[in-house]
């Protein structure tokens, strides 16, 4: 069997392509929206509307660059979890969230520099907390100024960004680590998996230390500063999760329709479906649960984060249509399509639902930076749909080279003969 994969001459189109269209964006925003336009806390109408579309500009980034980061690491989160577990079924197909987990390097190195302009530029706009005037004359700000500080966010952010890409590194290595040892005997095998299995666990849990809780704390609630939920980081981890899981399915399948992958069939392919659903059940459950409490309790400084978004009874807010068409395409359409076998193991179907959560997603993570930034009406012009183009075909292109360098099958797994036999 064949188990290099050449990258085609429509995978470079579509890869050059795709970034083509961001580097267009992001140089008419920069262009446009004044990127390094001063804050403006007084002035004109002109003075105003500068700072508007710097604010814009910057938002637009922090949302991007956070969700496609968030994403693709949650492939090396699928591969450690199920190493832990023992989980054979995935051996047939980890080179593909491995190939995923390969871009977290690349796109970590742009989320940082992009908050560091954020942070170290003073964009008050973004994170008022900046503000240390404000700070000292507020004392819900001031009582957070401890983890709410330039300092502490410059240095945790670069801590989990370079653990996610060393851990992620290691478990890589390893697994490469496998093709050149060749076969196994059961000692060997035994101490490899051992030593897979410890890896696996650090990388978890630092993932729950990062990405489970302080991560989203720091680069999007606190956004709203005054606010906060004690669900918002298991919320943004079962978002990217679920959306790193729809990514492995559409590289899955469309490999598959290359000829490649011959150990894997519908019923691995039904098992990724079966995160996919999971998945966005339990988005919806943190959903809920989050929306419903707040409700329920109806305080001034809880449900003011949701008025921003939805309105009150009397009026609706500028992101309430938004704010629905992301609970209908995260969870009504995988309820409604994912919930039968045969959807799951339709590679049609699932690639239409992968790009449907995807997109989703990103939708949720619009309505999480957007309402407590630009305010206003959203807006989803060039700009903003042409900045996801480039984060997707740097994805592409790492993706690809991955998958092209290495061979797409871990030919001396101990558990490869298992995953050839899986059966659901």
């Amino acid at each position: 069997m064949n188990h290099q994969f050449e990258i085609s001459a429509s995978y470079k189109k579509w890869t050059w392509g795709l970034i083509g269209v961001g580097v267009v964006a992001l140089l008419y925003g920069f262009i446009m929206y004044h990127p390094f336009a001063p804050v403006a806390h007084g002035g004109g109408h002109d003075a105003h509307h500068a700072a508007s579309d710097s604010t814009r500009f910057w938002a637009v980034l922090l949302q991007n660059s956070a969700y496609w980061l968030l994403v693709v690491n949650a492939s090396m989160f699928f591969i450690c979890v199920t190493t832990m577990a023992m989980g054979g079924w995935q051996i047939a197909l980890r080179r593909v969230p491995e190939a995923i987990s390969s871009v977290v390097p690349v796109l970590g190195i742009i989320t940082f520099l992009v908050l560091m302009a954020i942070i170290w530029g003073g964009r008050t706009d973004i994170y008022h907390w900046l503000d240390n005037e404000a700070v000292k004359n507020d004392p819900i700000l001031n009582g957070k100024s401890g983890f709410l500080n330039p300092t502490f966010y410059t240095i945790w952010s670069a801590v989990s960004i370079l653990m996610w890409w060393l851990l992620g590194r290691k478990m890589r290595s390893l697994s490469l680590q496998s093709d050149k040892d060749g076969q196994m005997d059961y000692e060997t095998g035994k101490k490899w998996i051992f030593k897979n299995t410890v890896w696996a666990s650090l990388y978890c849990v630092f993932f729950g230390l990062s990405v489970a809780s302080t991560i989203p704390w720091l680069w999007l609630m606190s956004i709203d500063a005054h606010w906060y939920s004690t669900m918002y980081s298991w919320y943004t981890f079962a978002s990217t999760f679920v959306s790193g899981m729809s990514l492995v399915a559409i590289y899955i399948v469309y490999l598959k329709n290359k000829g490649k992958l011959e150990y894997v069939t519908e019923e691995h392919l039904h098992d990724v479906g079966k995160f996919m659903f999971a998945f966005s059940v339990f988005w919806t459950y943190l959903w809920f649960s989050q929306y419903m409490l707040i409700w329920y309790s109806n305080q001034p400084e809880e449900t003011k984060y949701f008025v921003e978004r939805i309105g009150t009874a009397d009026k609706s807010g500028p992101y309430h249509f938004i704010f629905f068409v992301n609970l209908i395409l995260n969870f009504l359409c995988p309820l409604l399509i994912l919930m039968k076998r045969g959807a799951k193991r339709s590679w049609s179907l699932l690639v239409f639902m992968g790009v449907l959560i995807i997109v989703g997603h990103w939708i949720d993570f619009y309505q999480m930076v957007m309402p407590g930034t630009v305010k206003g009406h959203p807006k989803m012009y060039f700009f903003e749909l042409g900045v996801p183009a480039l984060f997707i075909g740097i994805i592409m292109l790492v993706v690809g080279k991955y998958l092209s360098t290495n061979s797409l099958v871990m030919k001396n797994h101990p558990f490869i003969k298992e995953s050839m036999i899986h059966h659901t």
